[in-house]
């Protein structure tokens, strides 16, 4: 059963109950990367690290050696 199916199911299960709908498929998505992109930039201050620039900080190291000193 795929994704939509089921929101579908759900839905309609939902409304024979009288109960609220489920939230659509992939509605949250956006929330959830904005979530995920701050605990991992917590994560990185607790252990000491910088919390941005870290990738192109790296990429720059890599690509063009000496360039940051």
């Amino acid at each position: 059963m795929s994704v939509t199916q089921q929101y579908l199911l759900d839905s309609y299960r939902a409304r024979l109950h009288g109960e609220p709908e489920p939230p659509a498929p992939g509605r949250h998505d956006l929330g959830l990367v904005r979530e995920l992109r701050d605990h991992r930039r917590l994560r990185a201050v607790l252990a000491g690290r910088p919390a941005r620039g870290r990738l192109r900080r790296t990429l720059t190291r890599w690509l063009r050696p000496g360039a940051l000193g």
